[in-house]
């Protein structure tokens, strides 16, 4: 029987990396995927989503153009075809990663991996009939959506997930979201744009209720405006075929039933666990897996990464925590042995306007009884923006740290902010002051000079 350096679970954004970097360190690697290599994100989340939001945000552009003095007639979209764009682009991406681990060190094999015991210093894990050996373990089994205990959920062919919905071949007539987090306000976005009447239910006070609750704010006003109903403070209490009931709320001060003809739940994900049911000493926190600073758990020569760990379920946070293992594990001799910052980790809501920040939020900073400086501004103090963003306000909000001037965090909402939030992140992790921040150049015209213009 073969022995590996390292036997990877799972082929999403942390296993393969973590795989690649083994394999180009001379090591052999075995890494055990049950469907697609690439994970939820590449197969059944961030990528199809963003392909097709894209699709919509083309069409919605051109139904729109003439802000900019274009006419475009009889504009149509073709779902179908948006669908089988995503799956080419899903299909090249995977392709790319099988490219990447075809080397002499990576062993990759399809099938559901199942954890046995150590036994003489190494892990052996069976999958497909087949034992194997590795001296490492590292788990990177990701995340499953979470269904909450709402009656009428279960096979009910009118309720999907976000999966279900990346899968539907037809859109629906009308539809609601049930969570108004990341996922449920990205398909919302979907949804309006390519002309579906969308409900979005969501329990707490507001959507998005981890970002800065004034960008947010931003975000929750145009989108009422234009016609998506959105519910806070309201909670489902049962489904049953194609109504929903919800509880009272400020919109709804009696308790009313309303009916869609697809029912999106989208009210998070949690840690998958499968797999591992040998391993009863692991150490979990609230069904996730407990790591330390380098992603090492409790278990000698078993490392974590990505959303089972529970830290941050986003797909570069995953990447992230494979470097810094496989670092470890291999001694310290790669550059990328420093500790994930969790701190500094960019985030960004794919809504028409994107949403990016990175940082504690304003309240984040009031919590830890940290004094803070707030600067903003509009959007539209960058020439770039007012010029291809048209109708649109935007804001950009720095929080500053008030006795050392240290720039804590930096939350924007206005296209296209995703594309320049890196840069804010570096001026976080690194702590930059505001003086440090000046004297950084940006480009002109860009609409990342906004940084620029906020610290004045």
């Amino acid at each position: 029987m073969d022995k590996y350096f390292l036997a990877i679970i799972g082929g999403g954004p942390a296993g393969y990396t973590a795989a690649e970097m083994v394999s180009k360190a001379g090591k052999d690697v075995i890494l055990f995927e049950q469907t697609a290599l690439g994970g939820t994100c590449l197969n059944v989340g961030c990528i199809p989503t963003k392909s097709l939001l894209y699709g919509a945000k083309q069409y919605y552009n051109a139904t729109h153009a003439q802000k900019y003095g274009v006419t475009a007639e009889n504009v149509v979209f073709d779902f179908a075809a948006m669908q089988k764009r995503k799956t080419i682009v899903v299909r090249k991406l995977v392709a790319g990663i099988k490219a990447r681990l075809n080397n002499g060190h990576c062993t990759v094999v399809n099938g559901a991996a199942r954890v046995l015991d150590s036994i003489r210093q190494a892990w052996r894990i069976e999958c497909n009939g087949e034992t194997y050996e590795a001296e490492n373990l590292m788990i990177c089994t990701g995340s499953t959506n979470f269904v909450p205990p709402i009656p009428g959920i279960k096979d009910n062919p009118a309720v999907w997930d976000s999966t279900d919905a990346l899968a539907a071949t037809e859109l629906p007539k009308s539809i609601i979201i049930v969570g108004g987090g990341v996922i449920g306000m990205e398909f919302a976005t979907l949804y309006h744009e390519l002309g579906v009447p969308v409900t979005v239910i969501e329990a707490m006070p507001t959507i998005l209720p981890n970002l800065d609750q004034e960008v947010v704010q931003v975000l929750l006003d145009k989108y009422r405006k234009a016609g998506i109903n959105i519910l806070t403070s309201t909670k489902v209490e049962s489904i049953e075929g194609n109504t929903v009931s919800i509880s009272s709320s400020p919109s709804f001060p009696s308790s009313p039933s309303l009916t869609s003809d697809k029912i999106l739940v989208s009210v998070g994900r949690r840690a998958n666990l499968q797999g591992l049911e040998a391993l009863s000493d692991l150490e979990l926190n609230r069904g996730a897996i407990v790591i330390d600073d380098f992603c090492r758990t409790n278990l000698p020569n078993v490392y974590a990464c990505g959303d089972v760990t529970g830290k941050i379920m986003l797909a570069h946070v995953a990447s992230r925590q494979a470097e810094v293992a496989v670092s470890k594990m291999l001694n310290d001799q790669i550059v990328n042995a420093q500790m994930v910052n969790y701190r500094a980790i960019p985030s960004v809501v794919y809504t028409n306007p994107e949403i990016a920040s990175v940082g504690l939020t304003e309240q984040q900073a009031a919590d830890m009884n940290i004094e803070t400086e707030v600067r903003k501004l509009p959007m539209t103090f960058s020439g770039r923006f007012m010029a291809e963003n048209e109708g649109e306000t935007g804001l950009c909000k720095l929080i500053i740290d008030r006795r050392n001037q240290t720039i804590l965090g930096v939350h924007c909402i206005g296209n296209p902010c995703s594309e320049f939030i890196a840069t804010a992140s570096c001026a976080v992790r690194n702590g930059y002051t505001m003086d440090d921040f000046r004297q950084v150049v940006f480009p002109h015209p860009t609409v990342s000079e906004i940084l620029h213009e906020a610290l004045h």
